[in-house]
């Protein structure tokens, strides 16, 4: 493969967290009483390596606890490996969170620059932009307010925005499209088809098989911090949706309501 057409490129990438089972120091006499372990380690993922070539739609899949966000945020520089490289070519924006980058207390007006700054605009980039970000977030009198007042909704929308228009080279994007409203949901798959269509690479992260089948052409499906499946993506779908089912089924049935 030509490196030059490498967009991001994980190289056996390996996060550990520790789970501590103690809050209190009551708690903590108590286990150690009992000789009970106070803490835990726990793998998120496991010697994982993808390469993503410039212009492809990937999507990340797996149940709940499979690794998926862990590994967007490492892509995204937000958390560092404990083994392993990651290397990403240009510029990457998106949503790992919703609202992530925008301060609460700061106005919607003000996370414009706050978060275009954060996101690697300048100062003129974001002016000429200024006007088409307020427009698609379509906050209206809200955006002199703080935004600590804001929905979940508005949120997403108003990070979504700066996001976008930063015309990122790679665009995360990690299950925000599953807040807000139908409309602006339909605004935001059509920017992302627009992205596609003109090559910017993207990286999704959803539970929305139908919606990963539209957006993406490959799919990398997890499971315990591994990678199970890398190829098409209706086999990365049917595979999300067949796990789902096998976790239903092992899941005891609810205890009948007392009489």
């Amino acid at each position: 493969m030509d490196g030059t057409r490498r967009a991001v490129v994980v190289d056996r990438v390996t996060k550990q967290f520790t789970l501590r089972h103690a809050r209190s120091i009551k708690n903590m006499t108590v286990r150690a009483l009992r000789r009970e372990r106070l803490r835990d380690t726990f793998t998120a993922l496991d010697d994982v390596s993808i390469t993503i070539t410039v212009g492809e739609a990937v999507a990340l899949v797996g149940v709940n606890g499979s690794g998926k966000s862990t590994l967007l945020k490492i892509i995204s520089g937000v958390m560092p490996p404990d083994e392993g490289s990651v290397r990403v070519r240009g510029r990457v924006a998106g949503l790992i969170e919703v609202g992530a980058g925008l301060h609460p207390d700061l106005t919607g007006r003000e996370n414009v620059f706050l978060n275009g700054a954060i996101l690697g605009m300048d100062r003129a980039e974001t002016l000429r932009k200024f006007d088409a970000i307020v427009e698609f977030a379509d906050i209206g009198r809200f955006l002199d307010q703080p935004v600590r007042f804001y929905s979940s909704g508005m949120f997403m929308r108003l990070a979504f925005s700066i996001a976008v228009h930063t015309d990122p080279d790679v665009f995360l994007i990690d299950e925000v499209l599953a807040v807000g409203d139908p409309l602006f949901r339909r605004k935001c798959i059509e920017r992302l088809h627009e992205y596609r269509e003109s090559g910017r690479t993207m990286v999704i992260v959803a539970h929305d098989a139908a919606l990963l089948r539209r957006l993406c052409t490959r799919g990398v499906f997890l499971e315990a911090g591994g990678v199970l499946w890398d190829g098409d993506i209706d086999t990365a779908a049917d595979l999300l949706l067949k796990k789902r089912e096998e976790r239903r089924r092992a899941q005891p049935p609810a205890a009948e309501a007392s009489r």
